[in-house]
């Protein structure tokens, strides 16, 4: 393996692109290789072992273009099948989970809003925050979200609708933090913040991940000491038009056949 190998991250459609867009900031010289597994989306709605399978098939599919290292750009794929990617796979990974405990720091009424593939996941249900009494946790679950994002529907009036809806229970038991516990809700910040009371901060794991990674390519040598910047090139199994107005002109969507 060389350090000039590509970083490989997947996730459910476009909402990895804002993890990408940080690690690519954080890392210039790095090469990325994003799949975008927009023909399967949301993983939210879908079982465990679903989300198991197709997170191995994206695996495989990423080692096939000789990915040094693998970001799991996803909070349901992390949470229900970064334990088996680890034991299948030898190559370091990168997960992703709700950015909790830095919320919790502080904040003491901290809402999650997340899929419901992570809020069910055993790694979400036995977070150690939630153990904590001085914290109050309210979940909710961001029905169709993902689905819009994936269209483009971030400032619609349908959009802003159902988000008054998702957040009048968590502002009822009045939160005053609000975690996106899915990479896709990365792209509603500027209209959460016209919905949301000022005092309520948001959270969420990209800088935390960026800074993750390149711990594990320095702790395994794999850091690409090249002085040019990156390489990036994005692919999908599925329409090119949402993934590129969300990515812009510099990179052109790559439409592939992998199912």
């Amino acid at each position: 393996m060389t350090t000039n190998q590509p970083i490989g991250i997947f996730d459910s459609g476009v909402g990895g692109l804002s993890v990408w867009q940080t690690l690519r900031e954080y890392l210039p010289n790095e090469n990325y290789i994003y799949f975008a597994d927009s023909k399967h989306a949301p993983y939210g709605t879908k079982s465990k072992e679903q989300i198991i399978e197709l997170s191995e098939a994206n695996t495989k599919f990423l080692i096939q273009q000789q990915c040094k290292m693998i970001v799991v750009a996803c909070n349901t794929a992390t949470t229900n099948a970064i334990a088996s990617l680890r034991f299948k796979f030898d190559l370091p990974f990168i997960g992703i989970e709700p950015a909790i405990k830095p919320a919790a720091a502080h904040s003491k009424t901290i809402g999650v809003l997340a899929t419901k593939g992570t809020l069910s996941s055993d790694l979400f249900l036995d977070h150690p925050m939630k153990e904590n009494d001085d914290i109050t946790i309210v979940e909710q679950v961001g029905q169709g979200l993902v689905e819009m994002i994936e269209k483009g529907e971030i400032k619609t009036p349908k959009m802003k609708k159902q988000l008054t809806h998702l957040l009048q229970p968590m502002l009822e038991k009045k939160i005053d933090a609000l975690v996106l516990g899915c990479t896709h809700y990365n792209f509603l910040r500027e209209v959460l913040a016209e919905l949301l009371p000022s005092h309520i901060e948001l959270w969420d794991a990209r800088a935390a991940i960026a800074k993750r990674t390149a711990f594990v390519l320095d702790q395994n040598g794999l850091r690409n000491d090249s002085s040019d910047a990156g390489v990036t090139r994005v692919l999908t199994n599925n329409s090119r038009t949402a993934i590129q107005d969300f990515i812009g002109a510099a990179v052109t969507v790559e439409l592939i056949d992998k199912v």
